[in-house]
């Protein structure tokens, strides 16, 4: 079955489907311009940290196909591209791939200065490079997913004869990337393969992304036993001897391994230390940022009350009660097994030079 498609270009149209609206309607919105990009972003229609970026450079390139004849010279279309760029790295300022991109796009735009070109030449080049992200994403994560799938078949508990069975946190498939997924990629390549036992997912309070989206899509894939438990149930589960391996994914990675990641990872991870489950974490290098030494320096980003106070409109919490709603939380690499990327998977002691070499 082919993977979900959350992000469409396609003749300088973008589409993606409104998460908010998930599992119980699919419906996909137009975003034709930089700002309606911003607001899906901030809102959360769209969210993953890679199809973040994506959805980021593409609603760039939506607006400039609509207004192409706008540009009078190729400065000004250089600063447009900067200044939307700047724009959205501020939607959501945890997710480091927004900036990776926006950094490239602007270097990429800079370079096209330098060139003999007309402003027409320039707009289709950077329209070719959004619309590569797209491609690359989608063949990056399937390359981290075989990765993750090989490092999970070298687990030895029963030497994987019956499969392996892994837990996960918040979304990281079809829905928050391309269309194959970073942590839930390694679990559509196992089950490729016919060794994916079962899948235990956090439902992922308080936006619920393991209930509404994760489950959503394995139901849809069909992946065997897929479990979905409250976030409460994990320490439980993982005593209970049923889980071979964590895989969860990353909005950014320290140099030296430490990984933010969906409020709660944090505590999952704990979790696996104590009950010796191994702990990985799936990450395309887009989302490392060698700059950050440690963890110290990821930006967290706070979400408004209201997505802890109500259910889908509905009123769960006393009115009038203070909430602190961090969106993400830092896992320490020392309680993290290895990181997978799209050029194998690394110790959090070997990532910084791993990395560097190739990049």
């Amino acid at each position: 079955m082919a993977p979900l498609e959350a992000i469409i270009w396609h003749d300088g149209q973008l589409r993606i489907i409104d998460q908010l609206l998930l599992p119980f309607k699919t419906v996909y919105i137009d975003i034709k311009s930089v700002q309606e990009g911003w607001d899906a972003i901030q809102k959360m229609q769209v969210r993953g940290a890679p199809a973040i970026a994506i959805v980021g450079c593409l609603s760039i390139a939506a607006e400039l196909a609509k207004e192409s004849s706008i540009f009078n010279d190729c400065t000004s279309l250089h600063t447009f591209v900067c200044d939307s760029l700047a724009h959205l790295i501020t939607a959501r300022p945890t997710a480091v791939n927004m900036k990776a991109e926006a950094l490239r796009l602007t270097e990429y735009s800079c370079s096209l200065l330098t060139t003999s070109q007309s402003v027409t030449e320039m707009m289709n080049s950077i329209l070719a490079w959004c619309e590569n992200l797209l491609k690359m994403d989608l063949a990056t994560n399937k390359t981290l997913g075989d990765w993750g799938m090989q490092k999970i078949l070298q687990l030895s508990k029963k030497d994987g004869e019956d499969g392996f069975s892994l837990i996960t946190i918040c979304n990281t498939g079809s829905l928050a990337t391309a269309g194959y997924g970073t942590a839930l990629g390694v679990v559509r390549s196992l089950h490729a393969i016919k060794k994916l036992k079962g899948l235990y997912m956090l439902e992922t309070r308080p936006y619920m992304q393991g209930s509404r989206l994760s489950a959503y899509e394995a139901v849809v894939e069909g992946w065997p036993n897929a479990t979905l438990i409250c976030d409460g149930a994990v320490g439980a589960l993982l005593s209970s001897s049923q889980v071979d391996a964590a895989v969860v994914g990353a909005d950014c990675v320290a140099a030296n391994g430490d990984t933010a990641n969906k409020i709660g990872t944090y505590q999952l991870a704990v979790l696996c230390a104590a009950h010796h489950v191994k702990f990985f974490v799936c990450a395309p290098t887009s989302s490392i940022n060698l700059k950050l030494s440690s963890g110290a320096g990821i930006p967290i980003e706070h979400r408004p009350a209201l997505e802890m106070t109500s259910v889908a409109g509905v009123p769960v919490a006393a009115p009038g009660i203070a909430c602190w709603n961090p969106a993400f939380d830092v896992t320490p690499a020392r309680l993290i097994t290895g990181i997978i990327t799209e050029y194998g998977v690394f110790t959090p002691e070997k990532l910084e030079e791993e990395i560097s070499s190739r990049i």
